[in-house]
């Protein structure tokens, strides 16, 4: 049985996480480390409402034994400044795993980043910048297996009310979207069953662009 901590899991994909876990004969654990009240209760859920993402330390005691990190909290781009999407983008997620690989460092963590980051941290464009840091930082610090998700355009299975005009257009236009490959997007629940898979069965590359995020799921 596994212990699991989530981010995320008051956003799209990070709820879709949440009750893959919790339905899980697999999982008897679930951290949700949220900043606000996800709504969800059930017997397997410890949910920690942390203030400060960069100040994870005073919640160490919570996670000892972590087998498996979903790390689904993120920003969109324009919605915060320069230097908040980078907090949140590279320091959030950095904080917490520095945190929790002193406990057990041989745990699997799970990111979700986004198509386009760059691991050469020269792009011009904050968003492939900034994920490509989190993507090496993470990778270098030694967990047992560390996997990124580099979806394209997330469809929501389930409406929602969209972020900014450009991501209603993009629903919009999603059936015209799909068909530009299999790089090109995915659905919600589509991406929310792989990184759930991924975590707990493993997989045999470290960064799945859009195109074996879909492949994994035909195995």
């Amino acid at each position: 049985m596994k212990k699991v901590l989530i981010t995320g899991t008051t956003g799209m994909i990070g709820g879709l996480v949440l009750d893959h876990c919790l339905k899980s004969q697999q999982i008897s654990n679930v951290i949700s480390l949220t900043r606000r009240p996800s709504g969800v209760n059930h017997e397997k859920l410890e949910e920690i409402e942390a203030e400060d993402f960069l100040m994870l330390d005073m919640y160490e005691s919570h996670f000892d034994s972590v087998d498996v990190v979903y790390y689904c909290l993120g920003v969109y781009t324009g919605a915060v400044g320069k230097e908040l999407f980078h907090q949140i983008t590279v320091d959030y997620p950095e904080t917490l795993a520095r945190v929790l690989i002193r406990k057990n460092p041989d745990l699997t963590f799970i990111l979700l980043s986004g198509a386009g980051a760059d691991r050469s941290e020269k792009s011009r464009m904050m968003f492939a910048k900034d994920k490509g840091i989190i993507e090496n930082r993470l990778s270098d610090l030694g967990f047992s297996a560390f996997h990124t998700f580099r979806p394209g355009y997330i469809y929501p299975v389930t409406p929602r009310k969209e972020p900014n005009l450009s991501y209603r257009i993009m629903r919009a236009l999603y059936p015209l979207i799909k068909r530009l490959g299999s790089n090109s997007s995915i659905e919600s629940t589509d991406l929310a069953e792989a990184m759930f898979r991924i975590g707990l069965q493993g997989h045999h590359l470290e960064i799945l662009e859009n195109k074996d995020i879909l492949a994994s799921l035909q195995k």
